[in-house]
């Protein structure tokens, strides 16, 4: 059921969003903007490696050029909890697609999202700041260009604007690297899909209250359990220690006080 996620996303165009599919924000609204989305959903502890596995081969279904997995983690926590990442690089095309069909896979696994977060950053606006002062540099390093053409520049100015020009070089080095990075943002787009362990209670209703308070009950009395179980491991050998030494006292005590008079007087006599 959650493998046809993939299959989904690429048939998935134009088809509104669900009231619990969480808020989603197409790029074509937004040329220009590099988008981060993040989701966060709660299921049962056991359905969890399912899911994310299932999420994984989504991505790998539809190809290295338009999903990349870049991480993953599965922790197992106290009281048979778990907690659970999965991230990916996808094409922007298919990023807002592929997280609606990821939660709506989670959903039909019993499963529900609890937190869904789209941020955006202006990268088109970022390149034109980077180039517009690339620019800049290139027109100081050509005027230094001109000064070292003249015959008449002394030898120590002349290794100064050597110098200027070395520094113009690797400034602009730089705003190629940001100008990279920047384009790169919009190439791929970020997906981050992090699984919780919990009970999966829909709503804000009576039932809903109960529920968690039932399960927040079942927690404590499991931390409870532990906390006593292991005050018994930890004092238990100590307290069976000290118990045998009270009955060996108490059998054998007096006796041993009795022997300890006798050999006492015989040895002052």
């Amino acid at each position: 059921m959650l493998a046809a996620c993939s299959k989904a996303v690429e048939e998935e165009s134009s088809n509104a969003d669900t009231g619990r599919s969480g808020p989603g924000v197409d790029v074509t609204a937004a040329p220009g903007v590099a988008f981060d989305y993040r989701y966060a959903f709660r299921l049962p502890p056991t359905r969890i490696a399912s899911a994310q596995e299932a999420h994984a081969q989504a991505c790998e279904k539809l190809g290295v050029t338009r999903c990349r997995i870049t991480g993953m983690r599965y922790t197992l926590t106290r009281g048979d909890g778990v907690e659970a990442m999965l991230a990916f690089k996808l094409d922007p095309t298919l990023a807002r697609a592929f997280g609606r069909q990821g939660i709506a896979a989670i959903e039909a696994a019993d499963g529900m999202l609890i937190d869904a977060a789209i941020t955006g950053t202006d990268a088109a606006a970022q390149i034109a700041g980077i180039e517009q002062a690339d620019t800049a540099l290139a027109e100081a390093r050509a005027k230094i260009d001109r000064e070292l053409a003249r015959k008449d520049v002394p030898d120590n100015a002349r290794a100064e604007l050597a110098r200027q020009r070395g520094d113009l070089d690797a400034l602009r080095r730089e705003a190629q690297r940001q100008t990279q990075e920047q384009r790169a943002t919009l190439a791929s787009t970020p997906v981050t899909f992090t699984y919780h362990s919990g009970t999966v209670v829909r709503g804000f209703g009576a039932y809903a209250v109960l529920a968690e308070a039932a399960d927040m009950a079942g927690t404590s009395a499991q931390w409870t359990l532990a906390v006593l179980l292991g005050a018994i491991a930890l004092l238990g050998p100590p307290a069976l220690a000290l118990l045998l030494a009270l009955l060996a006292w108490r059998r054998w005590g007096e006796a041993a006080r009795g022997w300890w008079r006798t050999t006492g007087s015989a040895g002052a006599d």
